[in-house]
């Protein structure tokens, strides 16, 4: 019974609108990196490189997470500068599967504009 309600519990959790999605513009440095080309084979030299990823926290905190090497993926941790708000603020806060989905088409309009994006 305890099981049922835990489950029932992180349901609503995921429910509610406290999810975010988060942009870190990286060094470019990271250019240096084969799997990052690998992916943006149409990065416009001009554009910034980007990570895209989502959070149950807010964005300021798992960037600093990030940074601190818990729970991080290589690039933003090693590679990550600063937040790009203007790319994301307007669409937070969302539900889990509204950030799932938003991380997703917002890593791919930015490849469609010339970004080079990682995309957790």
């Amino acid at each position: 019974m305890a099981e049922k309600k835990k489950r029932k519990a992180a349901k609503k959790k995921r429910n509610e609108r406290h999810y975010h999605v988060c942009v870190i513009e990286m060094d470019p440095t990271v250019l240096g990196e084969k799997r990052f080309v690998a992916k943006n084979p149409d990065h416009q030299p001009d554009k910034a490189c980007l990570y895209v990823g989502m959070t149950g926290l807010t964005p300021e905190q798992r960037f600093a997470q990030h940074k601190e090497g818990y729970k991080s993926c290589k690039y933003p941790r090693n590679y990550g500068k600063w937040l790009r708000k203007r790319l994301y603020e307007k669409l937070n806060p969302m539900t889990y599967e509204e950030a799932c989905a938003k991380e997703i088409s917002l890593a791919g309009e930015l490849r469609k504009r010339g970004f080079a994006v990682w995309q957790a």
